[in-house]
């Protein structure tokens, strides 16, 4: 029998932003907020067909591009501190073929009234290294995403 190759990989994604900590947090926890910063880039999409956010809760995402968000990604929540951190597992699927099962540990510190996030993915990739450059791609792009939705004006001076 061939090895089945199986890469590995610890990404770290940090970000500074201009909003307080529970506002960070509540982008997060928010399903509907979520996804309209979410994904990575303006060609891509994210949509989730089921949110569960609590500990032992599931979401179920589509994503990709906006004309073909073919990956499916399930979501499962291990652990969640309210202004401090949120643990999940995920697998993402392209149709019935597995591409990665990762754990995501996203941490919120203050820094006065801003937020120093930090997201560290440990991704197991079953279709080669790509996988895991662009699961670091899609968290840069995200956070990306959050920082010029919550730091616009009008949504500061809504927070």
């Amino acid at each position: 029998m061939a090895d089945i190759p199986i890469d590995h990989d610890t990404i770290i994604v940090r970000r500074v932003l201009d909003v307080p900590v529970a506002r960070v947090y509540g982008a997060f926890a928010d399903a509907k907020e979520r996804a309209s910063w979410g994904a990575p880039s303006d060609t891509a999409v994210f949509i989730y067909d089921e949110t569960d956010f609590r500990v032992g809760g599931r979401d179920l995402a589509r994503c990709g591009s906006k004309d073909d968000p073919r990956f499916r990604v399930e979501a499962r929540y291990l652990d969640i501190v309210a202004d401090k951190r949120i643990v999940w597992t995920e697998t993402i699927r392209e149709v019935d073929k597995l591409l990665a099962a990762n754990i995501t540990t996203l941490e919120l510190r203050p820094q006065g009234q801003r937020t120093e996030l930090t997201v560290t993915v440990q991704v197991t990739s079953f279709v080669g290294p790509g996988m895991i450059e662009n699961t670091k791609a899609g968290h840069e792009g995200s956070l990306e995403n959050m920082a010029r939705h919550l730091e616009r004006p009008k949504q500061q001076t809504q927070s």
